[in-house]
C-alpha cells in the first residue's frame, strides 16, 4: 500500500485484533487553529463512541438509537463548519502581538475494519477520510480562522454520510436529500422501519461472540483520547508498520504510552 494516505491501524497490544483506526495524520502531529482541533475531536469521540455500539457488530439494519447519533455528529459538524467558515474577501481576524501555542491533536481508536455493519462501515471510512483531510490541511498553520474552501472539503464527507443515511435507511428521495441544508425531522426520525423495506435476509444475523468485547472501563483509555505523540509507530492494515513503508506515529514513548489489553 506504499504511496496511499489511508487510515492507520491502531495495532496496540492485544486492541490490534479489534481492528481499531485512527485517521492518518502524517507527520501533522500539532495545529495551531483551535477550530480544526474542536472539530477532530468532536468527530472523533462521537464517531468511537457510534462504532463501538452493539449496532456495529450485527449485519442487520442499525438501530434508531445508533442513526440518531450519526444524525446528531453530522449536524454538529456542520454547524461548526458553517458558523467558523470565514470567506476568501472576508478580512480574518489577527493577532496584533499574542499568537496562539500549537497543540496535540488527539485521536479516538475506532473499530473499523471488522465492523460486520456495512452501513456503519462506510459512513466511518468517510468520516476517518474527513478527519484525515483535517488533521493534514494547511490551515492548521493558520491560526482563529478556517475558509469557505477548508469547510468545504470537509464538508463534503460529512454530506455524503448524511445523504446515504437519508436516502436508505429513511427512504428519503434523493433530490431533498441532497441538498445542503437538508436535515432530518422528528418524523423521518419516529417513521424508521427497516422491515417495509430490506429483505428478509438482511434483517436476519447470527450472534456474535458475546465474551470477547471490552467494558466500558476498558475503553477508558481509548475513550479519553491518545496524544499523537503517545502513539507508537502505526501502519496500515492488515500488514501494520514496515521499515520501507510510510507510516506515522514513532515517537520515543516508554510502555507506559501504550493502552493495555483488554481487561488488563
Amino acid at each position: 500500500m506504499t504511496g496511499t494516505d489511508a487510515m492507520l491501524w491502531y495495532n496496540v497490544g492485544d486492541w490490534g485484533r479489534y481492528g481499531l483506526a485512527v485517521p492518518n495524520f502524517s507527520n501533522d502531529t500539532r495545529s495551531q487553529n483551535d477550530t480544526i482541533r474542536y472539530l477532530t475531536d468532536v468527530m472523533g469521540r462521537n464517531l468511537q463512541t457510534i462504532l463501538w455500539h452493539p449496532d456495529a457488530r450485527l449485519r442487520t439494519p442499525p438501530s434508531i438509537n445508533t442513526l440518531t447519533r450519526i444524525h446528531k455528529l453530522c449536524t454538529r459538524a456542520r454547524s461548526i463548519l458553517a458558523s467558523r467558515a470565514v470567506a476568501a474577501a472576508t478580512p480574518n481576524m489577527e493577532t496584533a502581538h499574542a499568537l496562539p501555542a500549537p497543540e496535540e491533536f488527539l485521536v479516538y481508536p475506532t473499530p473499523y475494519v471488522r465492523v460486520r455493519n456495512q452501513w456503519l462501515k462506510q459512513y466511518a471510512g468517510l468520516i476517518l477520510l474527513s478527519l484525515t483531510e483535517a488533521m493534514q490541511h494547511q490551515e492548521n498553520a493558520r491560526p482563529l480562522e478556517i475558509s469557505q474552501s477548508f469547510s468545504g472539503l470537509i464538508g463534503q464527507y460529512i454530506h455524503r454520510v448524511y445523504r446515504l443515511m437519508a436516502t436508505e435507511l429513511f427512504r428519503v428521495p434523493t433530490d431533498d436529500a441532497a441538498k445542503p441544508d437538508f436535515t432530518l425531522t422528528d418524523e423521518h426520525l419516529a417513521n424508521y422501519n427497516p422491515s417495509t423495506w430490506f429483505t428478509s435476509t438482511e434483517m436476519l444475523d447470527t450472534v456474535p461472540s458475546l465474551e470477547d468485547w471490552p467494558t466500558e472501563d476498558d475503553l477508558q483509555i481509548l475513550t479519553d483520547g491518545i496524544p499523537i505523540s503517545q502513539l507508537p509507530l502505526l501502519g496500515r492494515w492488515p500488514s501494520g508498520p514496515t521499515s520501507g513503508g510510510s507510516v506515522s506515529g514513532g515517537a520515543n514513548i516508554n510502555a507506559e504510552s501504550f493502552a493495555p489489553a483488554p481487561g488488563a
